[in-house]
């Protein structure tokens, strides 16, 4: 994770440090739907407020989730606010507190947000959610080749590794774990590793060569090289984890007191509506990189759940 003069924050061995702050800017002015009269009774009940984990650039985030909240109105007919966070904990502790109504959050935030405010769920997420994947990269300078099974990972020890956040489920959380199972433990590289703080950091961190390897969410990953913004001369994917759940929408309990019966269920419904047949639509799905947001439940967490105990993150 970026430090204020650039450097990323390292972790010395397998003991647990201090959470980094996101060093990025925080977006400046939030989108707010104004309220319109008639059909959602939720007048009484101020604003819908959303957020998400600062896991890209703060633009693209502010773009997306501008979007989804100018969707989210026009859907539910009340006040919605996208209001960004400077980093993973700070999600996390807004949902807790009630600042944020409802989170895009990845596994490992979504776990702990649910754990600390009792009666809140996990509501949707992506189809691609359901077995998303993270890639290891790796300079291509250095003699790291691709792998195609578990213990080839073991060519990651003796070299500068970098992960994301430190609680990051794609970036982090299932890539330590996929590590371990390999029997590769975080001395094992030279130094000690990194958190760059977001996926897209990451990329460029191995990119320029600050890092031999690291780790990235396979999404992102795939934004920026199509998009043309990642070297693929100088950066390559060398393995891709097995499936695991990852990002999804958390909702606060007690919403249908302050927006009327039944508004939990609007907000599910009018996530798992998106549509690409409608242009606007489309356009919030392809940001999200998405065909579909479908059902999910915390049972879905599990897994997540019983690593994020393992390394320490849930106690």
């Amino acid at each position: 994770m970026s430090e204020p003069d650039g450097r990323t924050t390292r972790w010395s061995g397998a003991r647990i440090g201090r959470w980094p702050f996101l060093a990025a800017a925080l977006v400046v002015g939030a989108v707010t739907a104004a309220a319109c009269s008639g059909g959602g009774g939720g007048s009484g009940g101020g604003a819908f407020t959303i957020g998400a984990i600062p896991d890209q650039d703060p633009e693209k985030l502010q773009r997306l989730f501008g979007k989804v909240a100018d969707y989210l109105h026009g859907k539910l007919d009340v006040p919605v606010q996208y209001k960004p966070v400077t980093d993973y904990a700070a999600a996390v502790t807004a949902f807790r507190v009630g600042d944020l109504d409802m989170v895009w959050f990845g596994g490992l935030t979504g776990v702990q947000a649910r754990l600390q405010v009792p009666g809140a769920h996990a509501l949707a997420q992506r189809g691609i959610d359901e077995g998303f994947h993270s890639v290891f990269l790796a300079n291509t300078s250095t003699d790291l080749q691709p792998i195609d099974s578990l213990p080839g990972l073991a060519e990651l020890k003796g070299h500068t590794f970098t992960f994301g956040s430190q609680i990051s489920t794609s970036g982090r959380l299932m890539p330590q774990y996929f590590l371990g199972e390999a029997g590769v433990g975080v001395d094992d590289f030279e130094g000690e590793p990194g958190f760059s703080g977001s996926h897209d950091k990451t990329i460029k961190l191995v990119e320029s060569g600050t890092y031999d390897a690291g780790v990235a969410n396979e999404q992102v990953w795939r934004s920026r090289v199509d998009s043309g913004r990642v070297d693929t001369t100088r950066v390559r994917v060398i393995w891709r984890t097995p499936p695991y759940h990852d990002y999804h929408w958390v909702i606060r309990p007690g919403l249908d007191d302050r927006f009327g019966k039944g508004f939990t269920d609007r907000v599910r419904q009018a996530l798992l509506g998106l549509s690409p047949d409608d242009p606007a639509q489309k356009e919030i799905l392809d940001l999200f990189g998405a065909r579909r947001f479908v059902p999910t439940a915390d049972s879905s967490y599990d897994q997540i759940e019983a690593v994020g105990r393992d390394i320490g993150k849930i106690q």
